[in-house]
């Protein structure tokens, strides 16, 4: 059976207004902090930046109640772009990278205060980091 031309122009029209409505379905990605003990997901808006965060808590006399931390210093909506959310491999830390991945512009991401601060974006581009003298003296990284 062959199909007529304009049947066939809808039924990709209707295919592709599909794909860009599924695209547009998840402005939202979700990150774990990679502390092993500590049960916290990080969330982004992919477009926005803005960064907030879960974590399960108990309560007496219930199954538990889920605490959330609404965006603080800097963690609120940025300039608009493709932000993502990267968790480091150490064991032991309770931030995460929120990235830009148009731009390569990075910032650490972490609760304080019960609200998720961030630090100022920068990037390689920006000059050396700056480490603390006594991270240095010990060989460990900054916190």
């Amino acid at each position: 059976m062959i199909t007529p031309p304009s049947l066939l122009a809808k039924r990709i029209g209707v295919g592709l207004f599909a794909v860009v409505a599924l695209a547009g379905a998840a402005p939202f990605e979700f990150v774990p902090a990679p502390q092993t003990d500590l049960n916290r997901v990080y969330r982004i808006d992919r477009v926005t930046g803005e960064v907030g965060a879960c974590q399960y808590g108990l309560k007496e006399g219930t199954i538990g109640v889920t605490f959330c931390y609404a965006p603080g210093e800097g963690a609120g909506k940025q300039v608009p772009g493709e932000y993502g959310l990267v968790a480091s491999r150490h064991e032991r830390e309770g931030g995460v990278f929120r990235v830009n991945f148009r731009t390569g512009e990075m910032s650490v991401c972490y609760v304080f205060n019960e609200q998720v601060v961030c630090t100022p974006q920068a990037t390689t581009a920006s000059g050396p980091a700056t480490v603390p003298p006594s991270s240095q003296s010990e060989g460990q990284s900054p916190r």
